[in-house]
């Protein structure tokens, strides 16, 4: 069909034409779960400032009902996140535990102007102090029809898009001082969490009725959000980190298919990315360490398909995988690059006034983003040779511990009770 000018049309097909475009760029943009699309961080096609400041490319900045640790994500015209109020909030006198609550909010995309906010009785005892996190670290997922929530022990929630409760799920009553934070993912009609701290399980749900699929055990000192990936042979695994291995599941039944030694004696905090049926994992405190591993194998892979293994890594933010490259931050400030066959580090370059970063580097039309927890935003060109395109600050107020999320041209940056939208008008 020709292009016509609308001002040619009548006027309904005019906006019919119109409301298709934005739905067709809205879907474009859809930053529907942990890392986005794929849970890799990963939107090439994006195009997000690469200076910014209070004054400068904001677009605008919302305070939320509740602080936490939780990123965006986004579906269509709107924002989901989670948070948490009325104990231990950043800021504001402490209160009783009594009062803790969760919230489930949206937000619109447009203005950050509130849709509606869920708020939940948290399901108690929780530990009086949670370290560094707070309470509403897990972020939301979406299939575009329903939105899955993952609360710690307070449970497992399905919620239609306007904010109707569907379903509510147990999955354990584990507690660590350190939190939860594993974020649910969705594979075909399931809701997969990982709930290492409430049962040292994988747990598998319906997504319709929130009915039990399927529960593997073994799951310990495991913090991070599972990947699904495609091995070589063309089929699909689960892949995540616990102390000392990676493991590999059938997403469908839940049956553990390999497990591979990592040579990290901590907990694993960082999620895995893959590429052609490679994963790769990094972990640890004190430096850590980092490894790839082939997937598709069976029983102990430690010997045949652990591709190579070194001593560096990082114990919170997630790597990122780029053009044959694996890219992390050090939780201390250092950028660190590595040749994704052979694991050789092609530099290490500590950033300027760098301070502690615990957000996962998100990759933006070719550029690494890096938040610290100060607020002080770095730009990277993602290519083997460190440069330093851009310093930027933001002043909060709180912490920026939550990834960022890339819609369109836009990047979406918590601060505990803020959120930012930065772009470009």
């Amino acid at each position: 069909m020709p292009h016509v000018p609308a001002r040619w049309m009548p006027a309904r097909f005019a906006l019919a034409a119109i409301a298709l475009t934005v739905i067709a760029s809205s879907a474009a943009a859809d930053w529907p779960r942990f890392r986005g699309p794929d849970g890799e961080g990963l939107a090439p096609d994006a195009n997000s400032p690469v200076r910014w400041s209070e004054n400068e490319h904001v677009l605008w900045k919302v305070d939320l009902p509740g602080a936490g640790a939780s990123s965006p994500v986004v579906l269509g015209d709107r924002i989901y996140l989670t948070a948490y109020s009325g104990y231990a909030v950043p800021g504001r006198p402490k209160g009783s535990i009594q009062d803790l609550r969760r919230h489930v909010v949206c937000l619109r995309l447009a203005d950050g102007g509130q849709v509606w906010d869920e708020s939940l009785p948290s399901v108690l005892p929780e530990p009086e102090r949670i370290r560094d996190h707070g309470y509403a670290a897990h972020t939301p997922v979406t299939d575009g029809r329903h939105l899955y929530v993952f609360l710690g022990k307070t449970g497992v929630f399905a919620f239609t898009l306007d904010g109707k409760r569907q379903w509510h799920v147990d999955v354990g009553g584990g507690t660590s001082g350190w939190g939860s934070a594993a974020s649910p993912i969705l594979y075909k009609d399931t809701v997969i969490v990982n709930a290492s701290v409430e049962s040292e399980s994988l747990v598998a749900l319906d997504k319709t009725t929130g009915r039990e699929q399927w529960r593997a055990g073994g799951i310990k000192e495991s913090w991070n959000t599972p990947i699904l990936v495609e091995t070589p042979d063309g089929k699909t695994e689960l892949v995540l980190a616990i102390r000392g291995k990676v493991l590999g599941f059938d997403p469908a039944s839940g049956e553990r298919l390999w497990s591979c030694d990592t040579d990290i004696r901590w907990y694993m905090v960082p999620s895995l990315v893959a590429h052609e049926g490679v994963a790769y994992c990094i972990g640890g405190r004190d430096g850590g360490g980092a490894l790839a591993v082939r997937t598709g194998g069976r029983g102990d892979v430690t010997a045949s398909h652990r591709l190579w293994c070194i001593d560096q890594g990082s114990n919170v933010p997630s790597p990122i995988y780029h053009d044959g490259h694996v890219y992390w931050i050090h939780e201390g400030g250092t950028a660190v690059c590595a040749d994704a066959k052979t694991g050789r580090i092609v530099y290490e370059e500590r950033l300027p006034r760098g301070g502690r970063v615990y957000a996962s580097p998100v990759l933006a039309g070719g550029k690494l983003y890096v938040f610290a927890r100060s607020g002080r935003g770095y730009v990277l060109p993602a290519r083997p040779a460190f440069e330093l395109l851009a310093t930027n600050e933001l002043q909060g107020p709180g912490v920026f511990d939550a990834t960022p999320a890339v819609v369109g041209n836009r990047l979406l940056v918590r601060a505990d009770r803020t959120l930012y939208c930065l772009g470009s008008r």
